[in-house]
């Protein structure tokens, strides 16, 4: 789970980048990469989370 959210720290801001550079130029891109970062790094948090509370107690 959190090697595909890492993965997607990387996947992700590149297709925004390529999208929105494609779809609405060089500005666009750069605010799509970082929106793809955004949902990325979310995902990321959201797995690591669940990772520590799937950790059994001590």
């Amino acid at each position: 789970m959190v090697v595909i959210g890492c993965l997607l720290l990387v996947i992700l801001p590149l297709i925004g980048l390529v999208i929105g550079g494609y779809l609405g130029g060089l500005a666009v891109g750069l605010w799509t990469a970082l929106g793809g970062f955004a949902v990325a790094f979310a995902v990321c948090s959201v797995s690591v989370v669940a990772l520590v509370k799937a950790r059994p107690s001590r």
